[in-house]
């Protein structure tokens, strides 16, 4: 079984941000950089869709050089090669042309499972994988926590409000993967040493002539104002709620 992972590097989520002197993008000095975690769940589940059914795990990624570095954690958690796609101002580039670029290049890979993580966490969009999987014109379940395979048909199950949700169909699919899948393995020495010596072909990412959506500023958000003590007993109540109405405007 021939089974794709997009991936994508990320900032730490305990980084502190700055915001880059274009005022578009963030500062990305003395960022430390990182598989995107919800990503770690999809290469989690190819390798073990491989280890169960035999095949081949791929990972792919639209970034610059640096992005190499998160491929080659996918690469030491198990994964057998890796394809990036060159680009260097990718932080600028909208979900879709993300998507796009992805597209253009699978489709002359073959494969029979997709995994995206739902979502980015520096985007936060949840767009790239089910805009992925429109454009490649295959079946997409997306935020899945559970899936079985029985040849050539898939079920796959996600959490709802109060129950869960579950899906049948015929691959090649697209899943994106939520928290609670599995849990991603960590890659031992000699993965970490295999790593460095297993293929990453790299070849210019294809974006549409266009973006369909451009990044005009970006700006951290304002300090939170300092907490109130209005009083300790029930006679504080009156002025906190007008506080709530006239101040918080929550009630």
């Amino acid at each position: 079984m021939n089974i794709l992972v997009c991936v994508k590097q990320v900032p730490d989520t305990e980084t502190k941000v700055k915001i880059g002197d274009d005022g578009k993008s963030i500062d990305e000095a003395d960022v430390n950089f990182v598989l995107n975690p919800y990503d770690e769940f999809g290469v989690e589940e190819a390798l073990q869709l491989k280890e169960a059914v035999g095949g081949e795990v791929t990972v792919l990624s639209v970034g610059p050089e640096s992005a190499t570095s998160a491929m080659r954690t996918s690469l030491a958690m198990g994964a057998d090669k890796g394809v990036r796609l060159n680009a260097e101002d990718v932080r600028l580039k909208d979900s879709f042309s993300i998507a796009t670029a992805l597209a253009n290049a699978i489709q002359s890979l073959e494969y029979d499972v997709v995994f995206c993580g739902k979502k980015a966490v520096d985007g936060d969009n949840h767009q790239v994988g089910p805009m992925l999987a429109t454009l490649l014109d295959i079946p997409c379940v997306s935020t899945v926590t559970s899936l079985e395979f029985d040849g050539a048909s898939f079920t796959a199950f996600r959490d709802v409000e109060g129950g869960k949700e579950t899906y049948t169909g015929e691959l090649p699919a697209l899943f994106t993967t939520d928290k609670g899948l599995n849990e991603p393995r960590y890659a031992a020495l000699k993965g970490i040493m295999q790593a460095k010596k297993k293929p990453i072909d790299v070849s210019d990412a294809e974006f549409p002539a266009e973006d369909s959506l451009v990044v005009e500023s970006m700006e951290l958000p304002p300090e939170s104002p300092p907490g109130k003590i209005v009083g300790e007993d029930a006679d504080a109540v009156p002025e906190l709620v007008r506080l709530l109405k006239e101040e918080a405007k929550v009630l």
